[in-house]
């Protein structure tokens, strides 16, 4: 009996859980349309990527890739890195080719234009996945060499085919808030302001978080308030601490793979504005304090909410990165909706006029068709 071709679908990207994760969400659908298919990536080998994918029993490679940037030791360790992570990618797509047809599909990010370059080089076909706003560079590189390109937003000055916020099925809520807290350990009868800085964390929120915290411990104990915060490998302990000198009942953790009952436990939650926390606050209708990261030159984390902002289901305040001024700009931003139950309703309502999250399936059913 014959047996038709396996396809291996290779994702590449990483340095950040904001390329993998959306990869592993488009496996997941990819995996219902193509039951016999094969999935591997191609990552940065940052050990954020490793955590993430060994987690999940998923198969990869780390690339030695190091982003371009435009300083003199960052050319040279971009320049150094590019040879070896050509002949890397290639050797993994050589391999991935004993087994049938392979399909790349770029995510975005540094790791990107010498898995596409290998790529190339195998005759393998190339597609492109764009998550933000703003394509960076290496986005626009790999644009030009993919036979098609679908993006989770529109974005700026590309007619690219939109898909929509693409969620993996495990940072979908998978219960109410009072089940979601429970798994976490939390009260599940406290409302709960949840903290992420992405999955690397973020300095900055870690630190106005800890000034909130013994600021406006009054507040937080009034209104009978526990925090749940993802510090990254960043000052959990620290966090921690504040937390328990407050009062305020809170846990933190470096990391939590089950995004899903964070999203499903949050009434309000302050983050990061990466593609997938923005994917996510829309997919769980979490009220959400977005703060994007203050040193990208194009700013697209600003413009990766704007959807939610202009719904009013979230708002944006810029990072001033020193606590204090934090403080001054946002404190009474963030006290303000944790006093109003009524307001934070009405933002979870306007989310649902967005439309569903479904970008993960849409993605998948347009990656079937570019080749």
């Amino acid at each position: 009996m014959t047996h038709p071709p396996t396809t291996t679908y290779l994702f590449a990207g990483g340095g950040t859980g904001g390329h993998i994760f959306p990869a592993l969400a488009i496996a997941e659908e990819l995996a219902t349309r193509d039951p016999g298919a094969r999935f591997s990536w191609l990552v940065s080998d940052r050990a954020i990527d490793a955590k993430i994918l060994s987690e999940r029993d998923r198969p990869y490679e780390a690339l030695p890739a190091k982003p371009f940037v435009t300083s003199p030791a960052g050319l040279l360790r971009f320049a150094t890195s590019w040879g070896p992570s050509v002949r890397a990618a290639r050797a993994h797509l050589q391999t991935a080719c004993a087994h049938g047809d392979v399909r790349l599909i770029a995510m975005g990010g540094f790791v990107c234009p010498p898995a596409v370059r290998a790529a190339r080089a195998e005759g393998v076909p190339v597609a492109l996945v764009n998550l933000d706003a703003v394509p960076g560079r290496a986005n626009r590189w790999v644009a030009k060499r993919a036979a098609r390109v679908i993006t989770a937003c529109p974005a700026a000055g590309h007619a690219w085919d939109p898909v929509g916020p693409i969620v993996r099925a495990e940072a979908l809520p998978p219960g109410d808030a009072r089940a979601c807290r429970s798994a976490l350990g939390l009260d599940p009868e406290r409302p709960t302001l949840f903290v992420s800085g992405g999955s690397q964390g973020a300095r900055s929120v870690n630190a106005l978080v800890r000034a909130f915290v013994e600021a406006h411990a009054d507040a937080l104990r009034a209104g009978g308030w526990q925090i749940l915060h993802l510090t990254g490998d960043r000052s959990e302990t620290d966090t921690a601490a504040a937390c328990e000198r407050a009062g305020v009942p809170a846990r933190t953790l470096a990391f939590l793979g089950s995004i899903g009952n964070a999203w499903g436990a949050a009434d309000l939650a302050i983050a990061r504005s990466g593609a997938g926390s923005v994917a996510e606050a829309w997919a769980s209708r979490t009220p959400t304090v977005f703060l994007p990261f203050p040193h990208h030159a194009d700013d697209h984390q600003r413009l990766n909410a704007d959807a939610l902002v202009r719904a009013g289901g979230a708002m944006i305040c810029t990072d001033r990165v020193e606590p204090d001024r934090n403080m001054t700009d946002h404190a009474q931003t963030v006290l303000a909706l944790l006093a109003d139950a009524d307001r934070r309703a009405v933002m979870h309502d306007s989310l649902a006029t967005l439309g569903p999250s479904d970008g993960a399936a849409r993605a998948a059913d347009a990656l079937l068709g570019a080749w």
